[in-house]
């Protein structure tokens, strides 16, 4: 199955776009989603609360939003699932209070946008319990052992 995950962002950002690229192209292999398209949009603190506002009536920044699309692209005819997009100085924030690389707390963040791109959601408890293992077992396929906060377990 061929899947194709667009990353985009500012040029500091580009050494992030492989690992970015990975983890979302192997959460879409590993819930066998159908072959298709999606979009990672790299973007600020300022970025992100505008987003928030607009779209989750919620004034503040957040560290991951996501877009879902879901419909076949007109001009490759290949299914696009949506857009994720990453607050990359909040991504860098919680990596420190957490112990863990920049590039581990995008993978992480990457790998919970695409879940929800296919359908995931953490809204009530069970559906929460089964996204986090999901997201657990895609980290660890990927080569990351990161510890989620008690909170979101």
């Amino acid at each position: 199955m061929t899947y194709t995950a667009h990353v985009r962002g500012a040029a500091e950002h580009k050494p992030y776009f492989s690992a970015i690229r990975r983890a979302a192209e192997s959460t879409l292999r590993q819930t066998l989603a159908e072959p298709g398209e999606l979009t990672i949009v790299l973007t600020d603190e300022t970025g992100m609360q505008d987003l928030n506002r607009r779209f989750a009536d919620t004034d503040e920044p957040t560290d991951v939003l996501s877009f879902p699309a879901d419909f076949d692209d007109p001009s490759s005819g290949v299914l696009y699932y949506g857009d994720v997009v990453i607050g990359v100085s909040i991504a860098a924030a919680q990596a420190e209070r957490a112990g863990h690389t920049l590039e581990s707390e995008l993978s992480l963040l990457t790998v919970h946008g695409v879940l929800h791109l296919t359908g995931y959601t953490h809204i009530e408890e069970d559906d929460r319990r089964r996204m986090w293992a999901r997201q657990s077992a895609i980290l660890k396929l990927l080569g990351y052992t990161l510890e989620m906060p008690e909170e979101e377990v």
